[in-house]
């Protein structure tokens, strides 16, 4: 059977051949990806409609055997799991931010230049498909009844001294283009850093490279959706931010940010899950998806930032989740790692 339509498996095996530990994608995220048909994508779209949702529905994101589709409810526990969720914050809240939106491509959609302003050896070559509706970090939910436009975000008329993201995935082409600090000016398009990952493929950012995240991670897989919330299924890991993080990184991580060396500090890439015995049942049907998915794939650290904090998109369609997030604390999560015999998969 290939890969693309079954569950990617590996056995860790002990000394006395018994196996101990599963290492699989999710056999029922395939089938409803395979029994989702994909509209037509004829136009640039932003996240946050219907037309969107039907095409995200049944776009295949990364390979079942990719870090982002593992399920890791019966990963061991890193065996230093507490004093790195010590250093972290036990007693702090979890918390989402409403920030990460993108935008939806044809395959034909125009590319344009973007002039890289601050890593240009570590940063892919466009030109890229970026349309003229690509939305800027936070947009639209962050900028609710305020009186800016999405041409004054794209231009940071504001000033504000953010990172900026934008995010712009071609479901046809399985392409995701992400662009750190991006920038509309009179000349064109500029960004810090550029990164392209091929959804097609389990391909990782050269060693030691960042992306748009500190980890040089993708943020896209991480997201969590409107189409996923409404569906009751959040089937990949998430990305979560802390403040401090080690000068060090672990697959799937490319890079780190930090000169810090305690051993009890978290690396890029490190995998946090949210303990099995934490009850859900108390929360919403929004919230509870998305705590399923903490204990089924776990979140990965994925830039310095807020203590606890995941990404969502800021789609006006999500209800706040503050009040319900918050009564989960650190103490509820757990470093967990890949079981022995754990080897990542090829490109």
């Amino acid at each position: 059977m290939p890969l693309r339509h079954a569950a990617f498996i590996l056995f860790a095996i002990s000394t006395s051949g018994i196996a101990q530990t599963k290492v699989t994608g999710n056999p029922a995220r395939l089938e409803r990806i395979k029994a989702a048909k994909m509209p037509a994508i004829t136009k640039a779209l932003s996240f946050d409609n219907p037309e969107a949702d039907a095409i995200l529905a049944a776009l295949e994101v990364f390979p079942p055997d990719n870090p982002w589709n593992l399920l890791v409810e019966n990963w061991p526990v890193h065996p230093n799991s507490k004093k790195i969720v010590a250093t972290i914050g036990v007693d702090k809240p979890f918390r989402y931010n409403p920030d990460m939106g993108f935008a939806l491509v044809p395959p034909d959609q125009k590319t344009l230049d973007v002039k890289i302003v601050g890593y240009p050896d570590e940063s892919d070559k466009g030109p890229f498909p970026v349309p003229d509706l690509v939305p800027i970090e936070g947009w639209p939910a962050y900028f609710k009844g305020k009186k800016w436009t999405l041409d004054d975000v794209q231009r940071n008329v504001m000033k504000e001294d953010s990172d900026r993201h934008g995010i712009v995935v071609d479901p046809t082409n399985r392409m995701l283009h992400e662009f750190y600090q991006l920038r509309k000016t009179d000349k064109g398009w500029e960004a810090t850093c550029s990164a392209t990952f091929d959804l097609k493929s389990n391909k990782l950012r050269p060693d030691g490279w960042t992306s748009s995240d500190a980890a040089g991670l993708p943020i896209f897989p991480s997201v969590v959706r409107y189409d996923e919330l409404k569906r009751g299924v959040v089937d990949h890991a998430l990305r979560v931010t802390v403040r401090k993080t080690r000068r060090a990184y672990v697959y799937p991580a490319t890079h780190f940010a930090s000169r810090l060396t305690d051993e009890n500090l978290p690396r890029m890439g490190e995998r946090l899950r949210l303990r099995q015995d934490f009850d859900v049942s108390g929360f919403s049907a929004e919230v509870k998806p998305i705590l399923v998915a903490l204990k089924r794939y776990g979140m990965l650290v994925a830039d310095n930032g807020i203590e606890w904090a995941v990404s969502v998109a800021p789609d006006p369609r999500i209800s706040i989740l503050h009040d319900e997030l918050r009564k989960i604390k650190g103490s509820d999560f757990e470093v967990v790692q890949a079981p022995p015999g754990y080897k990542p998969p090829k490109e």
